[in-house]
């Protein structure tokens, strides 16, 4: 299956319900565990390679193009692996990774996308968000941290902003990991188990999994206000973090294959350089 497959499977349509998709299910791959991990190993090669290609396009001047992978999920659901595993395998000086926060005194002087539109890669990068502006419409609106009818503007701006940023030459890549309450609450009980892993765990956590149906109602409504022809939302399965890796560099990976970058010319004399350099 190649990756501009796993784009379309992964792709929401019309008429599209999360309470459908299993959290459990690997859809379009048919391997298990092994297979999924060698797949990963073997499709970093080509990511590595096209992520470099675009840096050095960029670099040159030729291009200005750039890659947005927008990471939303609920706690534990597998963003930090992928940033880790994904996009951590690729060259650092060409990546760009924002987490973000509770947004800072001087943010909330400004409407919410203006820190985010402080944050887009530049061209040649691939920019990650681990949590983006689509906080503002979902634990915005679970904890009515908003008006109704400032949280209803935000889907219309929302759509525009990304419209806007996709005809800058910015793919965007947006993804929900989607975990089950039960595969979180193992995961966030391995977190108390282990004293390595008590850093992730934050009792908040806790807090927000008894608003789970709340933030699942959140999710629907955000995708199927802002999955758009220009910035489509792709739903992974993610109770299998060896799928939801392999799933979203799949999904980097056709987003780099559309943009098709290329080795800038040398703009010097190659020839003239060999022999210079031989005789130094």
């Amino acid at each position: 299956m190649n990756a501009h497959t796993w784009a379309r499977i992964l792709q929401v349509t019309p008429g599209f319900r999360l309470a459908d998709v299993d959290p459990d299910s690997t859809p379009g791959y048919e391997g298990g565990k092994t297979a999924g991990k060698a797949d990963l190993a073997t499709g970093l090669e080509e990511l590595s390679g096209l992520q470099e290609q675009l840096f050095a396009e960029s670099r040159s001047g030729v291009a200005k193009d750039a890659v947005l992978l927008v990471l939303q999920a609920m706690d534990s659901a597998g963003k930090g692996g992928i940033v880790r595993h994904v996009v951590g395998g690729v060259d650092p000086q060409g990546v760009a990774l924002t987490a973000f926060k509770a947004p800072t005194e001087q943010e909330r002087a400004h409407d919410f996308l203006w820190r985010v539109e402080r944050r887009l890669p530049e061209p040649g990068f691939i920019g990650v968000f681990d949590r983006s502006h689509y906080e503002d419409v979902l634990i915005a609106r679970v904890r009515a941290l908003a008006p109704a009818e400032e949280i209803e503007r935000r889907y219309d701006a929302i759509n525009d902003f990304e419209a806007r940023v996709a005809g800058s030459g910015i793919r965007i890549v947006k993804v929900m990991l989607h975990i089950s309450p039960d595969e979180q609450k193992e995961r966030l009980m391995e977190r108390l188990d282990r004293a390595d892993k008590h850093w992730k765990y934050n009792p908040g956590d806790v807090d927000e999994r008894m608003l789970w149906p709340d933030y699942m109602a959140a999710y629907q409504t955000a995708i199927d206000r802002t999955s758009t022809e220009t910035a489509p939302w792709h739903v992974i399965p993610a109770n299998h973090k060896w799928y939801a890796r392999l799933a979203v560099q799949e999904l980097l990976l056709a987003a780099l294959l559309d943009i098709d970058p290329q080795w800038p010319a040398a703009d010097f004399d190659v020839e003239a350089e060999k022999e210079r350099l031989a005789a130094s």
